[in-house]
C-alpha cells in the first residue's frame, strides 16, 4: 500500500512564488531584450507602415554585403528596410524609387547621418561627405565647386594630361617593356593622388617611392575600413560609444594623422604665398583666401582639404585596377578598341582629351566598367530630416537611406544580361556621367556610381576625365594580358567601403613599335610649369 505525502500548505504557495517570480523574470527579460533580436514596425499616425524587410535585427551585415542587400531586394522589392540595432536603414533598388526620393524630394533626403566613427571622431563633421545637410554643407560645397566646374577641368588640362604620361611611362619602364608583370595599384595609386595634390595643394610626388604616396594610400584604406556603413557596432548600440575600443583608437589617431599630414600641406601652400610666390590656383589657396570671410577655422581648413584630396585617390584609382583587371579577360573587347584608337588617333600621337567625343567605343568601356565594378556598391547613406510617405510605406525622420548600387546595376529591365562585360550596351550614350544623372528618365542613366541627388559625387567632371586619360592612353601603348598562372578574381575585392580588387599583376605588352618613341620623347611639360 503506497503512502502519497503532501508538502505543507505554506512550503506549495512558496513554491509556486518562487516559479511565478522566475516566469515574471523570464518575461521581463524576453519583453527588454526580444526588441533588439527583432525589428519594429513603425507605424507613421495614418497607419502607413516601414517599408518591409527581414524579421530579425541584425548585428552587422555579413562580408560582401551587397550580395545580402541584393538578395533581399529580389526578396522585398525595390524599396524596403532593416535594423542594424536600433538604426532602421532603408534600401532603395530601383531607379525611379532613386530618383523620387534623392532627386525630387532631395530637401528631405539629403542630410547625412551623423556617425560615431566617421563623423565625429574621424571627420568632426567638417567635411563635405559628412556635414548634414544645411548651411555648412552648402558652404563647404561652394568652395569645392570653383575647383571642379567644367571651365576649372580645363584649366587643369596640363596637369592631368602630364601625370597620365608619367603613368603610363613608369608601367611601361617597371615591367622591363612588358617583359615583367606588374602589380598596377602603385602606379594608379600615385596618378590620382599627384592629380588630387596638384588641385588641392599645388604640389605632387616626384617617385613611386615617395613616402607621402604609401602614407596617404594608407591613410585611404584605413579611413575606407573604419568607415563602411555597416561596419561599426558603435554607431548602431549606443554604450559602446563610452568605451575605450581598438576602432575608437584607430579613429582618434587617423583623425590626427589627417591634421597633421594635410595640415602641413596647407601651411607649405601658406608659406609659399607669404614669400610672394604666385601659387597656381588650388584648394589651399581658396581656403586660405577665403578664411576669414567664411568663417573657417584651422581643423575646417585641414578637413577640408583632407575629405577633398582624399575623395578622389582611392575610388579611382580601383577603377582603373577593375578595368585592367576586366580587360585582359576580354581579348575581344581589347581589339574592337585598338582598332577605334587606331582608326581615330593613330599611332604617331597619344590620346588626348579632345578626342574623347571621337572614341564611342572607349567611353563605352569606361562606363561599363564603372557599371559593373562601381568603386562604391553602398556608399555613405543618405538621411531623412522629415517623416515621408512614398506609395504607402513610411520613412521615418532619422531613416539612413541606402542607394543599393550593385541591384541597380544589375537590373536585367535596364542592362540586358547584366553579369555580362558588355561595353555595347552603352554605344549611342554621347551623354557624360554628369549630364546622365540629371536625365528626366531615371532608367536611361548610364549608372549610378557617383551617388544620386544632391548629394551627387562634387568631382564627377574631373574624374571622368582623370578616367578617360588613364584608360584611353593604356588601350592606346598596351595589349593586357592575364597571367595563366595567376588569375585575377573578379568577385573578391578589398575594403569595406571603397572597393578595389584583389593585389594581382598583369603583362603590359607594348602594342607597336612607336610606344617606345612616344614614352621616351622630351614633349612632357616640365613639372615646374605645371
Amino acid at each position: 500500500m503506497s503512502v502519497v505525502t503532501t508538502a505543507p500548505l505554506h512550503l506549495r504557495a512558496a513554491n509556486l512564488d518562487a516559479n511565478l517570480t522566475f516566469v515574471l523574470l523570464v518575461a521581463g527579460i524576453l519583453y527588454i531584450v526580444l526588441p533588439f533580436f527583432f525589428r519594429k514596425n513603425l507605424v507613421d499616425k495614418n497607419g502607413n507602415s516601414i517599408p518591409p524587410g527581414p524579421l530579425l535585427r541584425l548585428p552587422y551585415l555579413p562580408d560582401y554585403p551587397e550580395r545580402t542587400l541584393h538578395a533581399w531586394a529580389q526578396k522585398f522589392g525595390p524599396l524596403y528596410s532593416f535594423f542594424i540595432g536600433n538604426q532602421l536603414y532603408v534600401v532603395v533598388s530601383d531607379a525611379n524609387v532613386a530618383r523620387e526620393l534623392l532627386v525630387n524630394n532631395g530637401a528631405i533626403f539629403s542630410s547625412r547621418k551623423q556617425y560615431f566613427t566617421k563623423n565625429q571622431t574621424i571627420l568632426r563633421g567638417r567635411a563635405i561627405t559628412a556635414s548634414p545637410y544645411g548651411e555648412t554643407w552648402r558652404q563647404h560645397r561652394k568652395i569645392a565647386a570653383q575647383l571642379l566646374t567644367p571651365k576649372a577641368i580645363q584649366s587643369y588640362n596640363n596637369v592631368l594630361d602630364y601625370e597620365a604620361r608619367i603613368m603610363i611611362r613608369s608601367m611601361y619602364k617597371e615591367s622591363m617593356q612588358g617583359a615583367v608583370p606588374i602589380n598596377p595599384a602603385h602606379y594608379t595609386g600615385r596618378y590620382t593622388l599627384n592629380n588630387m595634390l596638384t588641385i588641392s595643394f599645388a604640389m605632387r610626388t616626384e617617385s613611386t617611392q615617395d613616402p607621402l604616396i604609401q602614407r596617404i594610400l594608407a591613410m585611404a584604406m584605413e579611413f575606407n575600413d573604419l568607415t563602411g556603413p555597416f561596419s561599426n557596432l558603435v554607431d548602431f548600440i549606443e554604450p559602446l560609444q563610452w568605451l575605450p575600443t581598438k576602432t575608437h583608437a584607430r579613429a582618434a589617431k587617423l583623425h590626427d594623422d589627417f591634421i597633421e599630414v594635410y595640415g602641413s600641406m596647407v601651411m607649405a601652400v601658406k608659406e609659399r604665398m607669404d614669400a610672394g610666390e604666385n601659387v597656381p590656383h588650388c584648394l589651399a589657396k581658396v581656403l586660405i583666401e577665403g578664411q576669414q570671410q567664411e568663417k573657417l577655422d584651422w581643423e575646417d581648413v585641414c578637413m577640408l582639404s583632407a575629405a577633398f584630396a582624399l575623395g578622389g585617390v582611392h575610388s579611382t584609382s580601383g577603377i582603373i585596377q577593375w578595368f585592367l583587371a576586366l580587360i585582359g579577360k576580354h581579348p575581344d573587347i581589347q581589339a574592337r578598341a585598338h582598332h577605334e584608337l587606331d582608326a581615330v588617333v593613330g599611332r604617331d600621337r597619344w590620346p588626348m582629351a579632345e578626342d574623347e567625343k571621337d572614341l564611342p567605343f572607349i567611353r563605352a568601356i569606361i562606363k561599363e566598367v564603372l557599371r559593373v565594378h562601381a568603386p562604391f556598391w553602398n556608399a555613405t547613406p543618405h538621411s531623412s530630416t522629415e517623416d515621408f510617405v512614398y506609395n504607402g510605406m513610411y520613412i521615418p525622420k532619422g531613416a539612413a537611406v541606402i542607394l543599393n548600387c550593385f541591384t541597380l546595376h544589375h537590373n536585367e529591365a535596364r542592362y540586358p544580361d547584366p553579369y555580362t562585360f558588355n561595353p555595347d550596351r552603352f554605344l549611342g550614350d554621347d551623354l557624360s556621367s554628369a549630364e546622365s544623372a540629371h536625365q528626366a528618365n531615371a532608367m536611361e542613366r548610364d549608372h549610378w556610381s557617383f551617388g544620386a541627388g544632391r548629394r551627387i559625387c562634387p568631382g564627377i567632371n574631373v574624374a571622368e576625365r582623370i578616367l578617360f586619360l588613364a584608360i584611353s592612353r593604356l588601350l592606346w601603348a598596351f595589349t593586357v594580358h592575364e597571367l595563366p598562372t595567376e588569375p585575377i578574381s573578379l568577385e573578391e575585392y578589398e575594403g569595406t567601403s571603397g572597393r578595389t580588387p584583389v593585389p594581382y599583376r598583369v603583362h603590359l605588352l607594348p602594342r607597336h613599335e612607336r610606344v617606345h618613341a612616344a614614352l621616351e620623347a622630351e614633349q612632357e611639360i616640365a613639372a615646374c610649369e605645371l
